[in-house]
């Protein structure tokens, strides 16, 4: 099983930052690509920030210039810097990630996994 957990949601005012961070564990882990996605109430989930596991980075119009998006492959985590919030970010933020990894049986195991989602909510 490849797990991955977030952390550093909350409440801000709009204009101010946050950064989420979101650490993938499991067996003989690789990881590819990761990401962050948003939901809000009565919204899809949509894509916020992707990056490869060479550091290439790509991002939603609406959070461009104001999201920064960033990884450390030794510790298997992202992070996400966001700066100049406003009340439109407010949502539910998920990571995930495409991994290869080894079960028990050492058997290889490729897939994407998801976070259990941290609240962010700007306030006006």
């Amino acid at each position: 099983q490849v797990q991955l957990v977030e952390s550093g949601g909350g409440l801000v005012q709009a204009g101010g930052s946050l950064r989420l961070s979101c650490t993938a564990s499991g067996r003989r882990l690789t990881i590819n690509d990761m990401g962050w996605y948003r939901q809000a109430p009565g919204k899809q989930r949509d894509l916020v920030a992707t990056i490869t596991s060479g550091g290439s980075t790509n991002y939603a119009d609406s959070v461009k210039g104001r999201f920064s998006i960033s990884r450390d492959n030794i510790k298997n985590t992202v992070y996400l810097q966001m700066n100049s919030l406003k009340t439109e970010d407010t949502a539910v933020y998920y990571c995930n990630a495409d991994y290869l990894h080894y079960s028990d049986y050492d058997v290889p195991v490729v897939g994407r996994s998801w976070g259990q989602g941290t609240q962010v909510t700007v306030s006006s």
